[in-house]
């Protein structure tokens, strides 16, 4: 069973996954009034979160990549959990590159619907990146 910490590192912006959990079941169509007024508050915010890169064929100079919960490659894509998922994109002068030990990604933190060719949503939170470490 999974330890839910009151805050993932010494900042107080610090936030772990758990932090964008809201009620949705599996195969449910998303709307914005499922998350938590604590998540939209958070929208505006800087926030620190630490996950993994999803691995893409490019390796190095990432301006764009999705951050996931773990690196069990589970978390993007249809049946995925659309809270373990955060799209990154670094601001100018900021790049990634892929590692496969975790990231701490630092930015401010939106709600940006993705929505795939299919109509279903692929992502709903939105990082720009000041950081990637």
């Amino acid at each position: 069973k999974t330890k839910v910490l009151p805050r993932a590192g010494d900042k107080s912006y610090d936030k772990t996954f758990d932090d964008l959990r809201f009620a949705i079941e599996l195969g449910q169509t998303f709307q914005r009034k499922m998350l938590t007024d604590t998540i939209e508050a958070m929208a505006g915010e800087k926030i620190r979160i630490r996950g993994y890169i999803l691995p893409t064929a490019q390796k190095r100079g990432f301006k764009q990549f999705v951050l996931v919960r773990d690196n069990q490659e589970c978390c993007f894509g249809p049946g995925a959990a659309l809270y373990d998922c955060i799209l990154v994109e670094t601001q100018p002068g900021v790049t990634a590159e892929f590692s496969v030990r975790p990231v701490a990604v630092e930015g401010k933190f939106d709600i940006q619907e993705v929505i795939g060719p299919d109509g279903k949503h692929l992502a709903i939170y939105h990082l720009a990146a000041e950081s990637v470490q």
